[in-house]
């Protein structure tokens, strides 16, 4: 193979080569590469030049090697090849053009409303609620929980848009994402959308993306981060809450912490802590400028009936004084949040117990919060041939994240919140490091022989079974 002499300083020409030689190599192929110098002048020179100056072929013999010369392989881009840009903004400080913006926020505190007058304003051209001019542009709206004709279009009229500059997708037909990326783009083109609202984002994921998973979720935004860079057009996720209080306000999103560290930056929306009737815009993630101010907003009824948003001005409070909770129930909806996860992990089948512990860390739960919950849910541990463990629910029913204390013996009286539902589901909770390694159930005893609860075996229950 004889490419021009640019080769050995031409990236692009160089990764051209680099495939060539492994396509034909996988066809069994064996390929010799002749690197041509360049010309006396010094300009670049193909094979054609290199004969045209009186030179044979037997003449390319020196050039010629065994496959590709490592040192001439594309290893990264130089940063003088990268072109500097300056951040284009939506809205200041807050939502950056071509980016990925994440707006979390428990119900009721109006995050659809909010996207909703924010699209109603890029379509009117009407200032932004901190004062900012906007140019007037389309807008798209990807959303899976508001009707389109009672909720969605009364809100946006409301707000004073321009309904022939918004598209919707989502309330028909199924989107997914990264599956339907291709057809938000041509919806974003169609009506040259500024902004992109998708709401609520774990909606729209494909069913083998497991949102408490990084990698799995960094793999399915990075298409649409792309999408929005060759687009221009800002893209808001919005996601609720997950139920794990207080901490950094970064980890309240539901699903793995891929979600906000996709985003380039983050906002969060709350009650006013000295308010019940005002809620709050604030800033929580910015990678690309200053922290903006926070801004008061009213949640009022408009003339048509519709939610509107009527903001009241800049307000001190900051994202982490919106999710600040009492003390005495942080604890109850952080075991409530880990419990869900579990019930969400290992539904319909076992799993690695290092595979639950590192989602669960990546979902924001605490190792003491989640050894909790496994042992609330009687989550079963095995022991596998390679020492590794295994946990996977137990057989009983599971009600309302509590495992049924309905089984084959009958409820097991005031002592049924301890009881395993199913005689061979005894909750084991002793694992790797500790003792001899022989599984206990929730009582401490090895293999839960003896035990009341959990023993079918045991005398007193082989002899009062039929009155249990």
């Amino acid at each position: 193979m004889i490419f021009d002499s640019d080769v050995r300083t031409n990236p692009k020409v160089q990764a051209a080569l680099e495939g060539l030689v492994g396509f034909l190599r996988g066809r069994g192929a064996r390929v010799k590469v002749a690197y041509l110098p360049d010309a006396s002048d010094c300009s670049r020179q193909g094979v054609d030049d290199f004969l045209a100056s009186g030179r044979e072929l037997r003449d390319l013999k020196p050039f010629i090697q065994e496959g590709l010369r490592e040192d001439l392989l594309p290893a990264g881009k130089l940063l003088s090849e990268v072109e500097p840009e300056r951040v284009e903004w939506l809205w200041p400080r807050r939502i950056p053009r071509s980016k990925i913006t994440v707006l979390d926020g428990d119900p009721d505190n109006g995050k659809s409303v909010l996207t909703t007058d924010l699209a109603a304003r890029v379509t009117a051209g009407l200032d932004l609620p901190d004062g900012t001019p906007t140019e007037t542009a389309g807008a798209v709206l990807v959303s899976a929980e508001d009707g389109a004709s009672d909720t969605i279009r009364p809100r946006f009229d409301a707000a004073g848009g321009d309904p022939t500059r918004a598209s919707l997708l989502g309330d028909e037909e199924p989107f997914a994402i990264p599956d339907d990326i291709p057809r938000l783009e041509r919806a974003v083109r169609q009506v040259g959308a500024a902004l992109v609202v998708i709401d609520p984002i774990m909606a729209f994921f494909s069913d083998d993306v497991n949102s408490n998973r990084d990698q799995d979720v960094r793999r399915t935004l990075t298409p649409l981060k792309q999408m929005a860079e060759r687009t221009g057009a800002a893209v808001v996720l919005v996601r609720h809450l997950n139920k794990t209080p207080g901490g950094n306000p970064l980890y309240r999103g539901g699903g793995s912490i891929g979600i906000i560290g996709a985003a380039r930056s983050g906002m969060v929306v709350g009650r006013h802590p000295d308010d019940d009737e005002l809620r709050v815009l604030a800033g929580q993630k910015n990678n690309l400028s200053l922290p903006p101010e926070s801004l008061a907003y009213r949640i009022e009824t408009a003339d048509n009936g519709a939610a509107r948003i009527a903001y009241e001005g800049v307000s001190e409070a900051t994202a982490g004084q919106l999710l600040r909770v009492p003390v005495d129930e942080e604890e109850k909806s952080a075991l409530s949040e880990a419990k869900e996860f579990l019930l969400s992990e290992l539904k319909g089948r076992p799993m690695s117990m290092k595979a639950v512990e590192r989602n669960a860390r990546e979902a924001g739960i605490s190792p003491r919060t989640l050894k909790r919950a496994k042992q609330a849910l009687g989550v079963k541990s095995v022991k596998e041939s390679d020492g590794s463990w295994t946990w996977s629910l137990p057989g009983g029913k599971v009600e309302g994240g509590q495992i049924s204390t309905v089984g084959i013996l009958g409820t097991v009286g005031i002592l049924a919140k301890d009881a395993s539902p199913e005689p061979d589901d005894s909750a084991y909770l002793q694992e790797e490091g500790q003792g001899d390694h022989r599984q206990c159930c929730i009582h401490d005893y090895p293999g839960g022989v003896g035990c009341y609860l959990c023993d079918p075996q045991h005398p007193y229950r082989l002899k009062q079974g039929s009155t249990l």
